[in-house]
């Protein structure tokens, strides 16, 4: 007996397996499904670095960004949170499998029975029950394939953290130095002007200058010195960005960056591949692919839920006056059902026709997700256009101010000129100083913004299974 039914459940579950799956399969779109131009606005033809790609905070060459971003990768608690939930995604994966299979459970009980003026007996029985919902038409396989997709999908939004976390703090770090060059420029400024108000001051005793001077010197001065405290607070809230980014209580943590050091130089040449390029690299594309994957599937599981349902259960057990007994006689059975709803009032219809509105929604949303790539390049190339060309005519004009405030001192002291003169050049070397610093940082900012929008910082990451 136990051999027909050994066949019997071999024969229904290869009838399970071979059979196929309701529902949509999924299909990749392809580039030309996507119409994707075929080179960035820029002209560019020049192939994606990706080894460059996946390390691109290394081309700055600042051992100090490196240790911060290694640290960064390693303990941000957002990434942290990120792994959290790609372990939940995998094991909703192996849960969805555990639906293929039969679901087996034991039981066993042993008694004493005592009786009054007579003699007592004991008894044992153990039992083994199997219960098996059959796949007939895959709604559970589907299910699988959706939660493999989420799983992956997950995958792609822990590496799109990761990708965000090493810009945020690639950004803050290039704040950081263009602060403390600030900083610098200011207190440099602060010297010529307490030299030029002691000038104007002497000037004044000695009756060569009215004390418009002075007191224009004074103010001068003062608006200087006023700028100092504001420069130092964007210092420290850097420091403290950089700290909780490392995972780190803002204060001491921090304390190796407080020794002024120069704004990186962004490396140059940097060639930003082809669309195509860009989708394959950007995990936020790749995460929306999987989502719409697993909106498709789905589908299927809506659909098999429509469809009659077979379930098998057996069991066997014994049972006996003694534990040497036990196994002298087993009996089992063997059940099948078959089952079919007539009528819910049209919800499992309505829960097919939810799940393809859902696929619609998913499949707008990669459409969505890839034009946003695309116009984030497309920004980011003419980001760092902009920044080279501004900072090229940048550098001259610091340069023209500096001789000219040089001159316009010199001019002061042999009584050349006036104050208001030398107050007006000075206030210009300062703007053309902190004009140059800010430009040389958004060169940097611009690389920045380019190397996340192009995807890089996670090609090297374990995905474990998320298709990369």
């Amino acid at each position: 007996m136990s051999e027909r039914y050994g066949s019997l459940i071999v024969l229904l579950a290869s009838a399970s397996l071979a059979s196929c799956s309701v529902g949509p399969d999924y299909r990749p779109a392809t580039s030309g499904d996507l119409a994707l131009p075929s080179t960035y606005s820029d002209g560019s033809v020049a192939a994606l670095d990706e080894a460059g790609l996946a390390s691109w905070w290394k081309r700055f060459n600042d051992p100090a960004l490196d240790r911060l971003v290694e640290r960064a990768i390693s303990v941000n608690l957002d990434i942290v949170q990120a792994q959290a939930r790609l372990r939940q995604a995998r094991e909703a994966t192996i849960q969805a499998g555990a639906d293929l299979l039969p679901t087996v459970s034991g039981s066993g009980r042993a008694g004493r029975n005592v009786v009054i003026n007579g003699k007592d007996s004991s008894s044992f029985s153990l039992g083994l029950d199997a219960d098996w919902q059959v796949d007939l038409f895959g709604g559970n396989r589907r299910a699988v394939e959706a939660a493999r997709a989420d799983e992956a999908a997950t995958g792609y939004d822990l590496a799109g953290v990761r990708i965000a976390i090493i810009a945020e703090l690639v950004t803050n770090y290039v704040q950081l130095r263009l602060a403390q060059e600030q900083l610098a420029i200011a207190q440099s400024t602060v010297g010529y002007q307490r030299d030029n108000y002691d000038i104007a001051r002497w000037r004044v005793q000695a009756g060569l200058a009215s004390s418009l001077d002075e007191q224009q010197a004074r103010t001068q001065l003062a608006q200087t010195e006023a700028s100092i405290p504001e420069i130092r607070t964007g210092i420290r809230n850097a420091l403290n960005r950089i700290a909780v980014l490392t995972a780190e209580a803002p204060g001491a943590a921090t304390a190796a960056l407080e020794p002024v050091a120069p704004i990186p130089a962004p490396p140059t040449g940097i060639a930003a591949g082809f669309p195509a390029d860009t989708l394959r690299q950007r995990p936020d594309v790749r995460s929306s692919e999987r989502d719409l994957a697993a909106a498709t599937a789905r589908i299927g599981v809506a659909q098999a839920q429509l469809l009659p349902s077979l379930s098998l259960s057996g069991s066997l057990g014994t049972s006996a006056l003694t534990t040497g007994g036990l196994f002298d006689t087993i009996a089992g059975s063997l059940f099948a059902g078959l089952s079919q709803i007539l009528f819910d009032g049209g919800a499992r219809a309505s829960r097919v026709r939810a799940q393809r509105a859902a696929a619609d929604g998913a499949f707008a949303a990669y459409r969505q997700t890839i034009l946003t790539s695309l116009e984030d390049v497309e920004n980011a190339l003419v980001a760092v256009s902009s920044a080279d060309e501004r900072s090229a005519q940048l550098a001259i004009a610091r340069e023209a101010a500096n001789n000219s405030a040089f001159l316009a001192r010199l001019q002061y002291q042999s009584g050349l000129t006036d104050f208001q003169t030398l107050s007006n050049i000075e206030t210009s070397l300062l703007s053309s100083s902190n004009s140059l610093a800010s430009s040389r940082a958004a060169q940097a900012l611009a690389v920045v913004q380019l190397y996340n929008a192009l995807g890089g910082g996670w090609q090297t990451m374990e995905t474990n299974g998320t298709g990369a």
